[in-house]
């Protein structure tokens, strides 16, 4: 195998982990749901580091990590939700500003010019509360953490910064959209 390739075959398993992931969550097995959880995110942290520290990056990588990192987080809560452990009205949310996000961009990318993907620092910082809301979920369904009440301040964490993002991104993209008008 070329290792140039390496980034992107990580990125693949973290989408091939998804129907794993579900499965485990469904039939209980949350410690080894955690584990693939854990591996996963391992998985997104090294073909990141690859990528950008031997110029390994391409443009089906570029597309694909972020959709990766959407489908595992998206699988992961829903799942969690519809099996009781997070609330409907946060993955609403965080689904909703999904949908705003892509399908704003693409709309920006085929009816304005290309886009190309850059998170700001609030969508990484919602990104990282959810990830640990899931995880310690997880970890308490696990038996790995005492039954503690993380809903009580994480839950609100990841609603104000989903929320807050999704405005952010839309203000973002409504004043390049104007920007890129008023070029043409």
């Amino acid at each position: 195998m070329n290792l140039r390739l390496l980034p992107n075959a990580l990125t693949l398993f973290r989408i091939v982990a998804v129907i794993p992931l579900v499965v485990l969550l469904f039939i209980g097995e949350f410690r080894s749901a955690l584990i693939l959880a854990f591996v996963a995110g391992f998985s997104d942290l090294i073909d990141g580091f690859l990528a950008r520290r031997f110029n390994w990056q391409t443009e089906f990588g570029g597309m694909l990590d972020p959709l990766a990192d959407k489908l595992l987080m998206l699988a992961a809560t829903v799942s969690l939700t519809i099996l009781g452990h997070l609330p409907l009205w946060l993955v609403a949310l965080v689904v909703l500003r999904e949908v705003i996000i892509v399908g704003g961009g693409l709309y920006y990318h085929y009816r304005i010019e290309p886009v190309t993907a850059s998170p700001t620092w609030l969508s990484k910082f919602n990104t990282f509360l959810l990830v640990a809301l899931v995880l310690l979920v997880l970890l308490r369904l696990s038996g790995w953490m005492p039954p503690v009440d993380i809903e009580t301040w994480l839950v609100p964490a990841v609603a104000a910064t989903t929320i807050a993002s999704g405005l952010h991104y839309v203000w973002i993209w409504s004043d390049k959209a104007k920007q890129a008008n008023i070029a043409h």
